[in-house]
Order: C-alpha cells, then sequence, then structure tokens
C-alpha cells in the first residue's frame, strides 16, 4: 500500500500544483483586465475632457459674435438717431 499512499501524495502534489498555476494564471489575466480597464477609462476622460475644452472654445466665440453683433445694432441705431436729429 505503499506504492498507493506514494502515487496518491504525487497526484494531491499535481493537482494542488496546476491549481496554483491556474490560480495565477487568472490572476494574471484578471490584473491584465484592470488595466485595460483603466487604461480604456484614462482613455475616454481625456476624450471628454477635450471634447468640453472644445465645446468651452465654440461658446466662447458665439459669445464673441453676439457681442459684436450688439455693438454694429447699437452703433446702427445711434446713427439712425444722429441722422434723425439733423
Amino acid at each position: 500500500m505503499k506504492g498507493g499512499s506514494h502515487m496518491q501524495a504525487l497526484h494531491q502534489s499535481l493537482v494542488t500544483g496546476h491549481r496554483s498555476l491556474l490560480a495565477a494564471l487568472m490572476a494574471a489575466a484578471l490584473a491584465g483586465c484592470g488595466v485595460d480597464t483603466a487604461t480604456t477609462a484614462a482613455t475616454g476622460a481625456s476624450i471628454k475632457k477635450q471634447e468640453m475644452e472644445e465645446g468651452k472654445r465654440t461658446q466662447e466665440r458665439a459669445q464673441q459674435k453676439i457681442d459684436q453683433m450688439q455693438e454694429q445694432m447699437q452703433q446702427r441705431a445711434q446713427q439712425g438717431r444722429e441722422a434723425s436729429d439733423k
């Protein structure tokens, strides 16, 4: 029976080794997924930041155009008043 128990011990050792290897591989795979997820999140955040900055610049340009138009309207109104006063 000594040979049988020796074989069982060897089998148990191999099974434990395989489980350890499998656990290590799964941990590495999950860690890789975490890195991918973090990279994807960082990339997404960077894109959103760029979009927000571009939106802010567009809004500023639009506000400048509105201000210019209001100034032109005021100048024209003033010119109209001056013309009617003559």
